[in-house]
């Protein structure tokens, strides 16, 4: 039976709980008051809690030391809360990975593979530390990452730092573009020096 790194699960959960950051602002969008008040963490935290599930296509460029040149891929994301959430890669080679309450599973060629979060401590508190944000819950936020905000609404960047050493071997920093209550960008910064930009565009929700 093939099975997959327990390292190969860190990096694709980590992007799949990237993921359900990234939809948060997708869902249908609720006007900001631009003049009502400053822009501060916590008002971030509460705009994208709004929001309780999304579709975007993505495109994302990895730019890895085994590879001679950048690797792109693009496909969908999907996240319905409060735990489920999908990356469906569908080029260049197709790949759906599925973060649903504790069981990551990741299919590719015709093999899947299942790993339960609760194995890996580390691992459950990456995704849990996502839920948190989607929760506007900045306190659980803010027990796994040293958090700072920058810019204002209109241009703003969130930079996560994982505070546990364990996370710091495979992420160094996650640094979040967006604009109110859309997300631009997430980029991926790993310890080992690879890193990633995903880039985001929002889909119309289903009216089925």
């Amino acid at each position: 039976m093939n099975a997959l790194r327990p390292s190969s699960f860190l990096r694709a959960a980590a992007s799949a709980a990237l993921v359900a950051l990234a939809l948060a602002p997708f869902a249908q969008a609720q006007a900001a008051d631009a003049g009502q008040s400053a822009w501060t963490l916590d008002r971030l935290m509460s705009t994208l809690a709004q929001h309780k599930s999304g579709r975007a296509s993505f495109t994302e460029t990895k730019y890895l030391s085994i590879a001679t040149q950048p690797l792109e891929s693009s496909g969908e994301l999907v996240f319905v809360a409060p735990d489920h959430l999908e990356k469906i890669t569908q080029s260049p080679k197709p790949e759906h990975l599925v973060v649903d309450g504790d069981m990551l599973t990741v299919q590719r060629e015709n093999h899947k593979y299942t790993l339960s979060l609760a194995r890996y401590p580390e691992l459950g508190a990456f995704i849990e530390s996502i839920r948190a944000t989607l929760a506007g819950n900045r306190f659980a936020l803010e027990q796994v990452y040293k958090v700072a905000l920058a810019g204002q609404g209109d241009d703003w960047t969130l930079t996560l730092t994982p505070l546990d050493s364990r996370m710091r071997k495979v992420v160094s920093a996650i640094t979040i573009d967006g604009t109110r209550d859309a997300l631009r960008s997430v980029a991926i910064q790993q310890a080992d020096g690879d890193h990633s930009l995903m880039r985001l565009h929002a889909l119309a929700a289903d009216t089925n």
